[in-house]
């Protein structure tokens, strides 16, 4: 079980970066839809994480 806790910790933190990665794209290029599909991967990635540190407990 520890891979599986390993691997979506790390699915986690990469859908954070993604998520910063798509922002910071979408507003260097002016901005547009690119904002909000950023906001749904931290979300996604924070969710993750959040479940992940919860059922450890």
């Amino acid at each position: 079980m520890n891979l599986y806790r390993d691997l979506v910790g790390t699915f986690g933190v990469v859908a954070i970066g993604i998520g910063i990665a798509l922002i910071v794209r979408t507003a260097i290029a002016g901005g547009g839809v690119g904002i909000v599909i950023g906001l749904l991967f931290i979300a996604l990635g924070a969710g993750r994480l959040y479940l992940l540190r919860r059922r450890k407990n």
